[in-house]
């Protein structure tokens, strides 16, 4: 075991030692220290050296923790500006309304959260009233500060917005009550209440993740020069058991990396999750003091109130905190529903200093230290904490404030580890909260035991103060805006027509046929300059290494270096101005920049066209959480799931083999999801998305969607785009007829049979074998179709089906599209069955499909098709069994086909 008092090695033995002499002097005087006055005076000295190096500005390693107390001293906080008496009226009427809306709510079984903003009431009220600017303020216009507001904290967001007048009783009276068209979402849906919320944030994790790409973003349009936002801020309300999450620390490097100082966490550390403490035998306030400070951050700790400061002016022998340092959080949990003799005993009575001095407080002073007294209460210490994170430079800012989780609620709330799941207060509960508070509500407001809510009135001065501070920071917030934007000027036709005529006898993967396509239009004189290209670290999978030289790869240092292939054509050139954001090996920050550049239409008002590439596999599959988030968000632009299929992307193997992501896509309402076969079909779909969702959108249509594209990394021939009317609106409907038996050349007597082989994606030129295999060696007549989205066809369908129940007719697109096909229908695609068993139900003809279930595996594509039972031989069994079931071929048929492709 080693000895911990012996000298260990360290790398300082391998650094020169000009004077070892003075070296041992210095040691020496550290041991006097520690044997004449005791371990902690000479670690308290040893700080105070740190702390002089480092504003001296010598370079040393930072300490990760600081003692259990405030980060900023009482006699430093600055002096707050305002009304401090008129702001304690005001938060306390929005923490009746907060929770006399839930409460109220409550009777009609919907639920709500009242403790999460009963703690963090004073970190948003103080933001409020001095620091969050909103879309009017003079130096960030149109954009003000963005405000990721804590999921279970917005009662209290409505109930600010209820004083304001933004909204009114029947609102709050509608919590939870959407289905009437004139209710309030449970948490910050922005697709549910456009006009106030711009960033869900209730799947925890996603909201820290997202401000910080959202911070990062900020930047990328400044330094792009798209829009000067340096002057907003991001400001990001957490909780201290949402850190947990992995998204929610996941770039933290990453803020630090690019000096992110227009970023703040502002992390609620009231020790509870949603059932218990966070860290019940530790001290989650150190574990994230340590991570932040390790990743880069400023921390700033706002822990305890004013009534502390007595004791720890009586604490000079330091007893007291280190007492607080070794109490674990479960423990300071308690004490704060405990009398003063239990305090009394269990924490003070562990030091004879302590005990000595508990003797000069008394009862009341140590309950309102331990049941109230925290700096996450007092808008004092909040104000001290928000001033130093705008003040500090170069790095973001975490502020750990510590509060109690239902604070004001009452005993039967404060700190009780059911707060979370309790929804209401008895209304002897709010008479008491009435009385703490000082709220002038009577009894008899109280009318059949249902709680009141609180107005001071529209002229009052509460009312007059609450919006002339708003009025100077900008205007209301939360806000989300819309702003009046001009469409985007459609790009030159030749970017989409250039795919019409093939691609000869080369042959082209669907994947380098977008690349080329996006290629073109970054070049557009209008528009150009309005894609973000977005790729976790495989730009040369996808084929993008040529943008790199022409676009730059946005780095807010610039290049510092001399890249090793800058000899070559398409070196990688990184620049402050850069338009690519290459990520590295992380799906969920690319998600997270897509949704930042999606939505930058609403946030600043600046309308940016992000496209993210990705493996297939590794989007919904991962990331489908983040594409929900994007869909709340109304975020639009284009997602490509590249190298996609079950049995495209060869010798990968199981976790590579993409044969399900389409039926991840279509359960996100937002998603629009294609699998293009060929690149005129991929043209016109990214034409008809800039369209709707840049351009012109049509009477009733949602510009507020996203475009999901499968691409594949299989070169093959590339056709001709076929003539005839119909075919871009069959591409974008999701159905049209690529060929029949005749067209195709291929010859079958008059009174073959028939049947209709719909494929996608890649699989399309399977059905095209097995149709040529079908003619020639069966005399059977097969057309093809291309089928670029089943799940369009299904939502048209569905559609449809409800017009139908409101007595309007309509047929389905699949059904008009097939009516009068000969035969039965046969689909093909490289994903599960379930994928064009989608539209089964919509298409009169008998229906079969073949599909790609199971696992993935690695092997060639032939092997894998084989395998799967999707290659053109099987198809032609299929087709066959099918043909033979209705009587028009021969039942032998099938087995002599099996017999002869070996199947």
């Amino acid at each position: 075991m080693t000895d911990p008092n012996a000298i260990q090695p360290s790398e300082l033995d391998q650094l020169p030692d000009r004077d070892p002499e003075e070296t041992a002097e210095w040691q020496a005087s550290l041991d006097a220290v520690a044997e004449a006055a005791g371990p902690h005076r000479a670690a308290y000295l040893m700080r105070r050296t740190l702390e002089r190096a480092e504003g001296t500005g010598i370079a040393l390693p930072k300490l990760l923790e600081t003692d259990y107390v405030n980060t900023i001293p009482t006699a430093a906080e600055p002096h707050v500006p305002g009304d401090p008496e008129m702001e304690a009226r005001i938060t306390a009427w929005n923490r009746w309304n907060a929770a006399a809306m839930v409460t109220r709510g409550s009777k009609h079984g919907v639920g709500g959260h009242i403790a999460t903003f009963a703690s963090a009431a004073w970190l948003y009220e103080t933001g409020f009233n001095h620091f969050f600017r909103g879309k009017d303020s003079g130096d960030a216009a149109g954009s003000g500060d963005q405000l990721y507001i804590q999921g279970h904290a917005s009662p209290g967001i409505y109930a600010r917005a209820f004083l304001d007048g933004r909204l009114n009783e029947q609102h709050l009276d509608n919590f939870r009550q959407e289905a009437g068209g004139n209710g309030l979402p449970s948490y910050p849906h922005p697709r549910r209440l456009p006009w106030l919320w711009e960033f869900p944030t209730v799947s925890m994790g996603l909201g820290p993740l997202s401000a910080i790409y959202q911070a990062r973003f900020n930047r990328y349009l400044t330094n792009r020069g798209i829009k000067d936002v340096s002057a907003s801020h991001v400001w990001a309300f957490l909780g201290d058991g949402e850190m947990d999450e992995p998204e929610s620390t996941a770039a933290l490097a990453l803020a630090a990396r690019e000096e992110l100082d227009n970023l703040t966490f502002v992390i609620n550390c009231n020790l509870q999750r949603l059932d218990g403490p966070v860290r019940a035998n530790f001290k989650i306030v150190q574990e994230l003091e340590a991570q932040f400070r390790g990743a880069g951050w400023n921390v700033v700790k706002t822990l305890w109130g004013s009534t502390w400061d007595e004791l720890f002016q009586l604490d000079t022998t330091g007893a007291l905190v280190r007492r607080l340092r070794e109490v674990p959080d479960a423990q300071i949990q308690t004490y704060q529903t405990r009398d003063a003799a239990y305090i009394r005993e269990s924490f003070f009575g562990s030091d004879p200093a302590l005990v000595e001095m508990a003797k000069l407080l008394s009862d009341d002073k140590i309950l309102d230290c331990f049941h109230f007294s925290r700096g996450g209460h007092e808008p004092r210490k909040v104000h001290a904490a928000y001033k130093a994170a705008l003040d500090h430079k170069g790095a973001p800012t975490v502020i750990l404030a510590q509060t109690v989780k239902g604070h004001t609620l009452g005993e039967g709330f404060a700190s009780k580890n059911a707060n979370h799941q309790m929804k209401k207060l008895t209304v002897d509960e709010f008479k008491a909260m009435r009385d703490l508070l000082g709220l002038p509500i009577r009894d008899s407001d109280f009318a059949d035991g249902q709680v009141p809510y609180g107005h001071p009135g529209a002229g009052s001065p509460e009312v007059r103060y609450l919006q002339e501070r708003r009025a100077s920071l900008g205007g209301p917030a939360p806000a989300r805006r819309t702003h009046p934007l001009a469409p985007l000027p459609a790009p030159a036709e030749k970017a989409f027509t250039s795919f019409d005529k093939g691609s000869g006898s080369q042959n082209v993967a669907t994947t380098m046929a977008f690349v080329r396509l996006v290629k073109d239009l970054v070049r557009d004189k209008e528009t150009g300059r309005r894609w973000v290209p977005i790729v976790p670290d495989e730009a040369r999978t996808f084929g993008m290494e040529s943008l790199f030289p022409s676009l730059g790869i946005y780095s807010p240092k610039g290049q510092t270096y001399e890249p090793v292939d800058r000899d070559q054509l398409m070196y990688y050139k990184e620049a402050r101005n850069g338009q690519i954001l290459n990520e590295g090996i992380t799906e969920a920050g690319s998600m997270a920049d897509f949704i930042a550049a999606s939505t930058s239409y609403a946030t600043h008002g600046e309308a940016m066209i992000p496209f993210y590439i990705f493996y297939s596999m590794f989007g919904w599959q991962r990331t489908a959480d983040q594409m929900w988030q994007l869909g709340d968000q109304l975020g639009r632009g284009f997602l490509v799931g590249a190298t996609a299929g079950r049995t495209t992307l060869t010798g990968e193997g199981l976790q590579h083999a993409d044969g399900h992501s389409p039926v991840i896509a279509a359960t996100n309402p937002a998603s629009l999801t294609y699998d293009p076969a060929f690149a005129y079909e991929i043209a016109v779909i990214v034409r008809e998305g800039l369209r709707r969702m840049y351009g012109e959108a049509k009477p009733g249509e949602d510009p507020n969607v996203f475009y999901y594209l499968t691409v594949y990394n299989e070169p093959l021939p590339q056709p001709a785009r076929p003539s005839g009317p119909g075919i871009d609106e069959g591409i974008v409907k999701g159905l049209y007829r690529f060929n029949t038996a005749e067209s195709a050349g291929l010859s079958t007597t008059a009174n073959a049979p028939r049947i209709q082989l719909l494929g996608s994606g890649t699989a399309i030129h399977w059905t095209l074998e097995a149709q040529r295999l079908l003619a020639e060696e069966w005399g059977v007549a097969a057309d093809v179709w291309s089928a670029t989205s089943w799940s369009e066809l299904r939502r048209d369908a569905m559609d449809a089906d409800a017009a139908l129940l409101r007595g309007e007719e309509r047929v389905p697109f699949v059904r008009q599209a097939l009516q009068g096909a000969e035969g039965p229908v046969l689909a093909v695609s490289d994903y599960m069955r379930q994928v064009p068993d989608q539209i089964a139900q919509w298409v009169e003809q008998d229906w079969s499909s073949l599909g790609a279930d199971g696992f993935g595996l690695s092997d060639t594509r032939e092997a894998a098709r084989r395998h799967f039972g999707v290659d053109a031989p099987s198809i032609v069994v299929a087709a066959l069994a099918q043909l033979a079931r209705r009587g028009e071929v021969k039942a032998a048929a099938v087995k002599e086909a099996r017999e002869k492709y070996g199947l």
